[in-house]
């Protein structure tokens, strides 16, 4: 089987944990971690990776400039998105996707919803 390599990112180590764990229900999937979308951008830089999930809330670059930038061009421009965020308003939502956001979950969310939607982006059975 072919493994499938997901890009984790928060400024909150639990909250990647609890996503890292979210996706080994995922058959292959392998994580990353990133601390920041800073982080997050680097990693995008040097490795390759299938899908992203990301917090809007961080330092140094958020994840709303980070789906920007990962849109704007380059290997991962085609890459799915998964904004995982407090920000609970349909006018985030909505600004997360118009920047090319490919779904958006509001936390807390259940490893479930976390795993449907990346097997939905992934088109895995």
């Amino acid at each position: 089987m072919a493994h499938l390599h997901a890009l984790v990112v928060d400024d909150s180590g639990a909250m990647r944990k609890q996503l890292a764990y979210a996706l080994q229900r995922i058959p292959g999937m392998r994580s990353v971690e990133a601390t920041d979308g800073a982080d997050a951008w680097r990693k995008l830089s040097t490795g390759a990776f299938d899908i992203v999930l990301t917090d809007i809330n961080m330092p140094m670059l958020d994840g709303l400039k980070l789906v920007a930038l990962v849109r704007a061009g380059g290997a991962h421009q085609r890459v799915p998105i998964v904004v995982i965020t407090t920000e609970g308003a349909e006018e985030d939502r909505r600004r997360a996707l118009s920047l090319g956001a490919s779904a958006y979950l509001v936390k807390p969310v259940q490893a479930t919803q976390v795993v449907e939607a990346v097997r939905s982006l992934l088109r895995i059975e």
